[in-house]
């Protein structure tokens, strides 16, 4: 079912198989989004360390995650319309296969502009990867269920900053940063291996043409539901990129204590994912984005208030992780837009759908990365909150566009 999203059950003799959650498929896709989240993230825990093991400065190896982001972006909506076209399960194992390449090549990356070419070639297929993963819910959750898959398949990427970025940085700070990368591979050829095990073979390539998909970008709902997540992943990476430093410099954490403060951050970071599937349910359509611009507005004012955390550590602490709890509470809301909107005005486009919030979100990171980027050599690292606040209020006023239907409301 490559082309395909469908809130619908379209393997009814197959139900009972799918009453319980958390199968071997359901768990190895969770898992996959935790690989690319390792891979994505690693970067901000492990910054310092390959600053000075390739003799550049932190903004330089800091610029990584936004042209990680800027590859990203464009890469992910023209590879998941191209994917449309081919059996699925070849193309999910081909495009796990050229991650596994960049992140080979991360280990033995000899200087920066290698380490570059690696992270591109990774980003390359990162957006397409949670895109295809996303076409496997009719086969692998009920209906009943699709927005916990969802919560959950995105969810990968904050166990990955629980549990796998930090862990990589206390290893690049015990055996080097390369060692990090050799944890990744290694953990990417177990995931291929069960892939193999697990996931569904069936396909059904889509006919439509690779242009005619992207007809949906031509839809206002989407569009405001692509800027949203644009405004609200800035937000959040105008600080986050520099996570570390802040952490070190601005609150005070020893170096050695580090990665527990990232693994705190990255525990919010879960829970805001989880509870985003929550917030999806209420309702339809644009419907559950909608009723996200409160979150927006508190999530401005709290950015503000990390201009001041230097001030008070213990308190500046606690706000770092009420920052975590709402950095994705908008995931699987926007994602039910997309899903929702294609699958009324556009079914053709369904594949092109599952990947516009990797998309958005990525472009996010790169807006929100390089203002970060510039503001913290310029002003430094107190001013990257109130920044991050203008996009957060940007955020508020998009979805303020969004005007859902009674039906989608679930009056």
């Amino acid at each position: 079912m490559t082309g395909n999203i469908d809130t619908r059950e379209q393997h009814p003799k197959n139900a009972p198989a799918r009453t319980r959650f958390f199968t071997p498929a359901v768990i190895t896709l969770i898992a996959t989004s935790f690989m690319l989240g390792i891979s994505e993230f690693i970067m901000v825990g492990i910054l310092p360390q390959i600053a000075h093991g390739l003799h550049v400065s932190e903004v330089t190896v800091g610029n990584l995650v936004s042209l990680f982001a800027v590859a990203y972006a464009p890469a992910t909506p023209i590879g998941s319309a191209l994917s449309a076209r081919f059996p699925r399960f070849t193309t999910h194992m081909i495009l796990i296969a050229v991650f596994l390449a960049g992140n080979i090549l991360c280990l033995i990356a000899p200087n920066y502009p290698i380490l570059l070419i690696a992270r591109i070639m990774i980003a390359l297929v990162s957006g397409t990867t949670v895109a295809v993963s996303m076409t496997y819910a009719p086969d692998v959750a009920s209906a009943s269920n699709r927005t916990r898959f969802i919560a959950w398949v995105f969810s990968g990427f904050s166990i990955a900053s629980v549990v796998g970025v930090p862990i990589g940085t206390w290893i690049a700070e015990t055996f080097g940063w390369r060692a990090a990368f050799a944890l990744i591979v290694a953990l990417t050829i177990i995931l291929m291996l069960a892939m193999l095990a697990v996931l569904p073979r069936n396909s059904h390539p889509m006919a439509i043409g690779f242009l005619p998909q992207f007809r949906l970008f031509a839809d206002r709902r989407i569009r405001l539901g692509v800027f949203a997540v644009l405004f609200g992943a800035a937000a959040s990476y105008v600080f986050y990129t520099y996570l570390t430093p802040i952490l070190r410099d601005e609150i005070g954490v020893p170096q050695r204590f580090v990665s527990i403060g990232l693994m705190m951050f990255g525990a919010a970071c879960l829970c805001s994912n989880l509870y985003s599937g929550r917030l999806a349910n209420r309702g339809t359509g644009v419907a559950p984005l909608a009723r996200i611009r409160p979150i927006y507005l508190i999530h401005a004012l709290l950015l503000c208030l990390l201009a001041f955390a230097g001030l008070l550590p213990f308190a500046g602490a606690l706000l770092l992780i009420m920052l975590g709890l709402f950095m994705y509470l908008q995931n699987s809301s926007s994602q039910v837009l997309y899903m929702d909107v294609a699958a009324q005005a556009h079914p053709g486009s369904m594949n092109l759908a599952a990947s516009l919030n990797s998309m958005s979100f990525n472009i996010g990171i790169a807006l929100g990365s390089a203002v970060g980027g510039i503001v913290n050599d310029h002003l430094g690292l107190t001013w990257l909150g109130p920044f991050g606040a203008v996009f957060a209020l940007l955020a508020a006023l998009t979805v303020s566009g969004l005007h859902p239907t009674e039906a989608e409301l679930g009056k």
